[in-house]
């Protein structure tokens, strides 16, 4: 790592600048950002991956901790490459390569602490945040997440990892205290963080690793369920005593252990119709219940969670 400009790029780098920088106004490093080595997540980006985020990189801002603040914007990527390794191999038997990436930082009095630890190594590990179109499965081939297999676990001798292939963003690059790869560190699979992507994910049915502002997401969400679960199990026990009431007119001779064996497994629709048929053989004016909000939301029971 060297602060050091290299030929012909200041002109580089002030594409980038509101006006043009001299060399003593800029600090300018190299990084590795990424691999084709199986990491702690069992992922691994292919050869063509690497070239493709090599061209999406460029110009992307760094960050720490993966914190999108715009205070938190520390450096900006002015060009990346691909660099194979000679006589390197990786776990797997695979010629090494690594996506490496020259970035600089204006110099002022700001960025001087991390300039100094730049050069003292303090700030090292990277992770890159980015999007990719495809995850293959090592064992089978096939999509990883629709074919049952499970990242980390040996089939028959055969480590499952998944290969990430086509990505199709580059949105940020963090100096990070434990990266996902050893080398580097990378946060893969990055859908948009919003609620609907992040439930996505969520219900693939094979592990996944989500930042702190998408827990943050799951965290509101299961909260906001569980008000919604404790509205419908109170709306749910206002029906049950209802059709108990119209029973014990509509069907006097019924049991109370038959009329809770019928109605245990009912959603809140099924209630609502079998207390209504109850209150009409009844006669009277039973009402509805007041609980009977807002387009049933009380029927919790049916709800559908798609994967992708």
């Amino acid at each position: 790592m060297t602060g050091d400009i290299r030929e012909g790029e200041l002109e580089l780098i002030n594409k980038y600048t509101g006006r043009e920088l001299g060399e003593n106004e800029v600090y300018a490093f190299s990084v590795v950002l990424c691999d084709n080595e199986i990491d702690r997540d069992f992922e691994r980006f292919s050869p063509e991956a690497l070239e493709k985020l090599g061209e999406l990189f460029v110009g992307v801002t760094g960050l720490m901790d993966h914190d999108p603040k715009s205070g938190n914007q520390s450096a900006r990527i002015f060009s990346c490459s691909v660099r194979k390794i000679r006589d390197r191999m990786t776990s797997d038997g695979k010629p090494y390569a690594r996506l490496e990436a020259r970035a600089y930082i204006p110099v002022h009095e700001g960025s001087r602490t991390l300039i100094s630890e730049l050069d003292g190594g303090i700030k090292k590990e990277v992770s890159v945040g980015c999007s990719v179109r495809r995850r293959i499965c090592s064992v089978c081939g096939g999509e990883y997440g629709s074919c049952g297999h499970i990242k980390g676990t040996k089939y028959k001798n055969r480590l499952c990892f998944a290969t990430l292939e086509d990505p199709t963003d580059a949105y940020e690059w963090s100096f990070v205290a434990v990266p996902a790869q050893k080398q580097a560190g990378v946060i893969k699979n990055y859908t948009g963080g919003t609620e609907m992507d992040i439930e996505k994910r969520l219900f693939e049915g094979c592990p996944q690793t989500f930042t702190a502002d998408e827990m943050n997401i799951l965290a509101e969400k299961y909260r906001q369920l569980n008000e919604k679960a404790a509205d419908g199990e109170a709306y749910r026990r206002k029906l049950e005593r209802m059709i108990n009431k119209t029973a014990a007119v509509a069907l006097p001779g019924i049991k109370k252990d038959i009329l809770d064996l019928m109605i245990r497994n009912m959603n809140a629709s099924q209630l609502e119709e079998l207390y209504s048929a109850f209150a009409e053989k009844a006669g009277g004016t039973w009402g509805k219940p007041q609980l009977s909000a807002v387009g049933g939301a009380a029927d919790l029971s049916n709800r559908e969670y798609t994967s992708i």
